[in-house]
């Protein structure tokens, strides 16, 4: 009997795929990708060469194809050996107006253009990994296809958004069909993370990334001479004040006990000359919310603040908020579903429950139209502390390309672990 009950178990295990081996071979593969992508990285919506490397992988795989959705998005379509389940997987191909800075041999050297603005452009935020790990699980499943269902995958731009006047990213995938043809039951997608170490896996079900707003204010005062300041009505000062009244928001409006809310200023411009007090002033910057209530809140107060305090100075303000990725929401049935898969594949010391984070991710789009799991991994060296990882977004942002085989392994076993408890 115990032999028998070990014979099940093994076989089980080879059947729901969670003991596959990634090729070394296949591996290699994806590593070059990486440093392809890495190397001549594209801003969003201008993702061509991107698109054309992954379309013609795919088609090489045999893979359905469908190119130019949302612009420069990629979609195959793989479909298993028996009827069942649809899943996607997506991964995000564009990068950011950043000049790198470190001494990789597949370091960035591109220029573009960007709000008018010469700038260096570098993957800073890991997008090229997650169009490396997205190929190389096509690949695995494409040649290991013995499952029941179909596996779409989803190559998206403009994650990072559209440039100004042009629209791009997940929702416009959405809205061109991205989720049909067939109709998707569920999606995953991963983001690696320069402060979790390379082997690891973070989650959430619920919340795990907030939602953006982006807010534009417009100050006016009343110009006037430098040296004589009681002449004007001078909107820096203004603008200053509204700055520090929209942190009381955030400290005495928002219940911070129920979740974690932000706003940040990220610009502010005003004047062309030292000595000459300006007419107006503009600021530029961000909500994070991770509580639709509470962000219903501080769009309220801010609209109701702002003017407020440009009238107590003697001047104007209008502010706009513009809504952007909603909270990225983890369903909850999903994600308990799936993390037995992440902990078999990386063992369950590796695979960590975490507090949501105030960054935005327009994954949130997808899982507002079916359940969706996301999570973090690691892509810090282990001889790195996580606390001293340079962070996205930033001119040093590093992952280590050991990372990438554990993507490849955690997507190909969510997929199969899906499609075959599910059909």
């Amino acid at each position: 009997m115990k032999k028998l009950s070990l014979f099940l178990f093994l076989f089980c295990l080879a059947f729901n795929g969670m003991g596959q081996e990634i090729p070394d071979e296949l591996t290699n593969k994806v590593i070059q990708w990486r440093k392809e992508i890495h190397q001549h990285p594209e801003l969003s919506n201008r993702e061509f060469k991107t698109a054309e490397m992954v379309a013609a992988h795919l088609r090489g795989l045999g893979i359905k194809v469908e190119t130019g959705v949302a612009h420069t998005g990629v979609i195959g379509v793989l479909k298993g050996t028996k009827p069942g389940k649809v899943i996607a997987l997506r991964a995000d191909m564009d990068a950011l107006p950043v000049t790198e800075r470190n001494d990789l041999p597949y370091k960035s050297t591109v220029r573009a253009t960007y709000n008018g603005k010469e700038t260096g452009v570098m993957h800073a935020c890991g997008h090229d990994t997650h169009v490396a790990i997205l190929m190389g699980t096509a690949e695995y499943l494409a040649k290991n296809n013995d499952f029941a269902g179909t596996v779409k995958f989803i190559f998206q731009p403009a994650e990072e958004g559209a440039p100004q006047g042009e629209e791009g990213g997940a929702d416009l995938m959405i809205e061109e069909g991205a989720l049909d043809n067939p109709k998707v039951d569920a999606i995953f997608g991963l983001h690696i993370n320069s402060g979790t170490h390379v082997g690891k896996v973070r989650y959430r079900p619920r919340g795990i990334m907030a939602s953006s707003q982006r807010f534009v204010i417009d100050v006016k005062g009343k110009q006037a001479h430098g040296s004589a300041p009681w002449k004007s009505v001078d909107p820096v000062v203004i603008a200053a004040q509204i700055v520090n009244g929209l942190q009381t928001i955030i400290s005495r409006n928002s219940e911070l006990t129920k979740e974690a809310a932000v706003i940040s200023v990220g610009s502010i411009h005003a004047g062309i000359r030292f000595n000459i007090i300006p007419e107006t002033a503009q600021m530029i910057g961000t909500i994070r919310t991770l509580d639709a209530d509470m962000k219903e809140v501080i769009r309220e107060r801010m609209k109701s603040l702002v003017p407020a305090i440009a009238k107590a100075y003697g001047g104007e303000a209008k502010i706009e908020i513009q809504d952007g990725a909603p909270i990225t929401y983890n369903d909850p049935a999903l994600t308990a579903q799936m993390v037995p898969t992440l902990e078999r594949v990386l063992g369950k010391e590796k695979v960590e429950l975490v507090n949501a984070v105030t960054g935005a991710e327009d994954f949130s789009y997808f899982q507002k139209e079916i359940p969706g799991f996301y999570f973090f991994l690691g892509g810090t060296p282990l001889d790195v502390p996580e606390s001293e990882a340079p962070s996205h977004h930033t001119p040093g942002f590093f992952v280590d390309n050991a990372s990438l085989v554990h993507g490849v392994k955690v997507m190909s076993a969510l997929t199969l672990d899906y499609l075959n408890a599910t059909n």
